[in-house]
């Protein structure tokens, strides 16, 4: 178990305490080990026994939780808690927005036991007249709980690509497999996967089907499955595993399929001719051969979505998407200035290591207590820090930036003169999210008219399968970006993915430069860019179109540019 599973599950211990109305010490214990837990440098699974109640923050009794945690997933009292709390109570810790003493009354005063049930509530009306509860409330908490149903038996794609890329290597291992690949959403690289779907050639079909189902880990599901489809799970994924069988010579075709969504499948090319019935003429010894077929350039899996790509393909104008080799830099980080777990050193010489020509520091700006936003005489110090650093460090080079809160009224939360100071600035929204489209979009404007504003940060504020977002008006916001000369991020943490991919062909349309930020907290956050990267090349987007694949004295050029 890792640190970041035992965490979750102190939390999740604090919730459901909380929930049964616990002593206030005892669950505040509980939520202090978990952050002491999250701040480690190293894997408690890899600690002696003993060690553990050392840790500053960690009783005897929290040691004893956690070694029971390592041992078998759970620990006694978090059993009984367990035991004493229907499923679909817990379930409601995902709503967005209500805590556990709202769910307390949701559950204990309005009999809500489930997410089904509170909907109910909901569209009775009878929320609103329980204690703590109002009519605004009511709707606000109807709509966070359509949005957690929508995002049932989903999962973000960062967490099943480890399962994904176990069974391939499973696959790998087997003779009677002559050709296999990921399929649908999952090789298409969506944000959200439901299902992870491969296909897997072969000339024995049952032969093949038993051997799957005899590797460990597989586990068949008989009443799902079919004479060319397996159907099942796979060892700790939460999501089901279906794997679809093909004849050998049958692969190129059917992988055409089933990887692409059904609109770029169903696009027009030539009259009334498509991709589909293409694919079905003959059989094609590789996907290029198809994509020819059809008059097209070959459309990367990523890419296959039937937004704009068919387009491009049929006038061989399809862009060559970027890649991690592009990118000379990591734009909006944090530090242990405001909120991150490493310090300013470590987090630019981890950069540096890792073959970057620069590192962006934004840490959180003075409006963000919640995130020890810095006061001015600290934004002095840790640009006088950077300016040692750079020193010691050269070539490689620390911009000062920082992450600056976009106020109610969309002004940021500096005045000019420290504005200044900064090399670059990212603004973004953290607080007052409940807005509706033309507040939302209004703030946004106003913050992107700052002359200061270099980076609109997270444009929607959604995090994935948790919180939708604001709304706001893409078009408008995307338009003024290109007018002002702002580049949008696309964060590439697995928990936003914002600006969504859906939107970054009409930005590139419009001359707007997008930046893939992994917002890192710690040095480990770095990995995130790798995600933002997946969604960019899904919208289309190109080295010379993205800004931090600028090299040292590109993007030092364009920061001084900015700031004349």
């Amino acid at each position: 178990m890792t640190n970041a599973e035992i965490k979750s599950k102190l939390k999740l211990a604090s919730k459901l305490m909380e929930l049964h109305g616990d002593n206030p010490f005892k669950i505040r214990g509980y939520q202090t080990a978990a952050d002491t837990i999250s701040a480690l440098d190293i894997e408690m699974s890899t600690m002696q026994i003993g060690e553990i109640p050392k840790i500053e923050g960690i009783g005897k009794g929290m040691a004893a939780n956690i070694t029971q945690l390592l041992e078998r997933g759970s620990f006694e009292s978090m059993d009984q808690l367990l035991q004493d709390t229907p499923e679909g109570v817990v379930e409601m810790f995902k709503i967005s927005g209500f805590g556990p003493k709202k769910i307390a009354v949701l559950w204990k005063d309005g009999g809500a036991e489930n997410l089904d049930d509170l909907l109910l509530l909901c569209q009775q009306g009878k929320v609103s007249k329980l204690k703590g509860f109002a009519d605004k409330t009511q709707d606000t908490l109807m709509q966070a709980v359509q949005f957690t149903l929508d995002c049932r038996g989903f999962e973000r794609y960062a967490n099943v690509e480890p399962f994904m890329i176990n069974i391939l290597a499973a696959f790998e291992k087997q003779p009677g497999i002559t050709l296999f690949s990921e399929t649908g959403d999952l090789r298409r690289r969506m944000e959200i996967i439901g299902c992870l779907e491969f296909l897997v050639a072969s000339d024995d079909f049952e032969a093949t089907r038993k051997v799957i189902s005899s590797v460990e880990g597989f586990d068949e599901n008989e009443k799902l499955s079919g004479p060319l489809t397996w159907s099942g799970t796979f060892v700790k994924c939460v999501i089901p595993v279906k794997i679809r069988f093909c004849a050998t010579a049958q692969f190129y075709n059917t992988l055409v399929e089933t990887t692409a969504n059904p609109k770029h499948l169903h696009a027009p090319i030539d009259g009334d001719k498509n991709l589909k019935q293409v694919v079905q003429e003959k059989q094609y010894e590789s996907e290029e051969a198809i994509y020819n077929a059809a008059g097209l350039s070959l459309v990367v899996p990523e890419m296959r979505e039937g937004e704009f790509e068919i387009d491009l393909a049929k006038q061989n104008k399809l862009p060559e998407l970027v890649e991690m080799n592009d990118l000379k830099g990591i734009l909006h980080n944090h530090s242990t200035y405001s909120d991150g777990r490493h310090t300013l050193r470590q987090m630019a010489e981890h950069c540096r290591d890792l073959g970057y020509e620069y590192l962006g520091i934004s840490d959180h700006s003075h409006t963000a207590v919640y995130a020890n936003g810095l006061k001015d005489f600290q934004v002095k110090a840790q640009q006088e820090e950077i300016t040692q650093l750079n020193e010691e460090l050269a070539p490689f080079k620390i911009f000062s930036g920082i992450e600056s809160d976009i106020l109610n009224d969309g002004s940021l939360d500096y005045p000019d003169d420290i504005l200044a100071s900064f090399d670059f600035i990212v603004a973004s929204v953290h607080s007052g999210l409940n807005m509706d489209v033309t507040k939302a979009t209004n703030r946004l404007l106003t913050a992107i008219h700052n002359p200061y504003t270099t980076i609109l940060g997270h444009m929607t504020g959604r995090l994935i399968l948790e919180r939708e977002g604001y709304p706001v008006d893409h078009k408008a916001v995307i338009d003024a970006c290109a007018e002002r000369g702002v580049v949008i991020e696309i964060n590439a943490s697995p928990y936003r993915l914002d600006i969504d991919w859906r939107w970054v062909h009409y930005a590139l349309e419009k001359g707007v430069m997008l930046s893939i930020n992994p917002d890192a907290h710690k040095m480990e956050g770095y990995k995130d860019m790798y995600y933002g990267l997946l969604a960019g090349r899904k919208g289309g987007l190109t080295k010379e179109m993205c800004l931090n694949a600028m090299n040292l004295e590109e993007i030092s050029k364009y920061f001084e540019g900015r700031k004349k």
